[in-house]
């Protein structure tokens, strides 16, 4: 007898098969008992009938508790009303290790509750849907990536500068020098793309902000490639058509995921549909005091109501181009219609998620990114092999960085993006 797991059962309808799982909820009457289970690659319903099993297995069967793990016995059955298309007529079970007073029980709980046990949260179905939406983003990444001649370099997870240049770096100490946990990758995948042309990066950044939202995770992981000889006109096109490729690789791998979140595919169809509209930073100031919006004027960065009213007149995602210089990082070039304005774009996400990739075109010109080290108050000896990416061989250069777990609380339609990660670093709330 053959041992599968649950995402399997199609290749083995009516035969006997053996399944390890977990019982994630039961019910019985005099002559049948039903068993919900799980093996981590799907979800899915044993049948025990009381006249075709041993008594002993029957009563087994009535009496055991949520997340007792189990070995399963039985025939694989077509079922057209199992989400699966299948179930598993039960021959006989073996009891490997019993669960009693299981904290998770099917009912509502709180969120701090189940942040309280996050270690066992991620057994409930919802959170398995989550994992595997953002698993196949993770997968579907790696296709595009190397699908278009990117080469994948992992930058260093200690810094010994910011690459935005603000304060918000978590510091530690290696040996004598002053260290961080890296905010991004990208100005070592700026040296990579001077060496590979398309490079990227998928790994772990940190944060240290002192946020509250629902949108901000001080641990999280983030995408970014950099491109030699890309400007920022291509740059918006390898954007949105990545964006692309993972919803249509969510929606096609992850049907039934997307249906246990009840995520509305219809709508996601539409995330599929290129190119991405684009407004301008000062339309987009324009739009928002027409519509009632005084708290905001040309100059400032927006906040979550801004971001969310602007998505909210289209149906895609939506360019936001060219901001203020002022309110940006060093290293994005000038615009050359507007010097006040960067050659960058934030990509807003529809449904209220906000920014989810920011991207620009890189300064490529050494003076230029010298005098702006020095008027951002940075230290130039810092920041001096950065620099020689512009003295040596220098190429209009652009990339951007895609935030894993926004990216998945936007696709699965959840509420709190702390959902997304297995195990968040919240500013109130270090897991151990």
């Amino acid at each position: 007898m053959e041992t599968i797991t649950m995402s399997q059962a199609a290749q083995y309808v009516d035969q006997k098969v053996m399944i390890n799982s977990w019982v994630t909820n039961k019910r019985s009457s005099g002559k049948i008992a039903f068993l919900q289970l799980r093996d981590g690659s799907a979800y899915f319903q044993g049948v025990v009938l009381k006249n075709q099993v041993p008594e002993d297995i029957f009563e087994l069967a009535k009496s055991l508790h949520q997340e007792s793990s189990v070995r399963i016995q039985g025939t694989v059955q077509a079922d057209s009303r199992s989400v699966l298309g299948y179930e598993l007529l039960v021959e006989g079970i073996e009891l490997l290790g019993e669960s009693e007073n299981y904290p998770i029980t099917p009912k509502e709980h709180g969120t701090d509750f189940l942040m309280d046990h996050r270690h066992l949260w991620l057994r409930s179905s919802k959170q398995h849907a989550i994992m595997q939406v953002r698993n196949e983003i993770i997968r579907a990444t790696y296709e595009f990536m190397n699908i278009n001649g990117f080469i994948k370099v992992d930058p260093p997870i200690l810094t010994g500068s910011s690459p935005e240049g603000t304060t918000e770096l978590f510091h530690t100490k290696y040996f004598d020098e002053d260290a961080f946990l890296s905010q991004s990758g990208q100005l070592y995948l700026e040296a990579a793309a001077m060496a590979f042309g398309k490079v990227f990066s998928f790994g772990p950044t940190f944060r240290a902000e002192k946020s509250k939202t629902r949108r901000h995770l001080i641990e999280f992981w983030m995408m970014e490639p950099e491109m030699a000889f890309v400007e920022h006109a291509e740059s918006l096109e390898v954007q949105e058509k990545y964006v692309a490729f993972v919803v249509r690789n969510v929606i096609d791998n992850c049907p039934i995921a997307l249906k246990t979140l009840e995520r509305d595919v219809e709508l996601l169809e539409k995330y599929t549909q290129t190119p991405y509209p684009r407004i301008e930073y000062t339309a987009a100031i324009e739009l928002l005091n027409a519509n009632g919006f005084d708290d905001i004027k040309w100059g400032d960065d927006f906040g979550s109501p801004h971001e969310t009213f602007i998505a909210s007149q289209y149906e895609q995602p939506i360019f936001i181009l060219h901001y203020p210089k002022d309110i940006k990082p060093f290293y994005m070039k000038e615009n050359p219609e507007d010097p006040r304005t960067v050659l960058c774009a934030d990509m807003i996400a529809p449904e209220g998620y906000g920014e989810i990739i920011g991207g620009s075109e890189r300064i490529a010109d050494y003076d230029h990114i010298i005098k702006n080290i020095e008027n951002y108050g940075l230290d130039p000896e810092a920041y001096s092999w950065y620099a020689d990416l512009s003295k040596y061989g220098p190429v209009p250069h652009s990339g951007f960085g895609i935030g894993l777990e926004r990216a998945v609380a936007w696709l699965t339609g959840i509420e709190h993006i702390r959902e997304t990660a297995p195990f968040p670093r919240l500013l109130n709330r270090l897991y151990p």
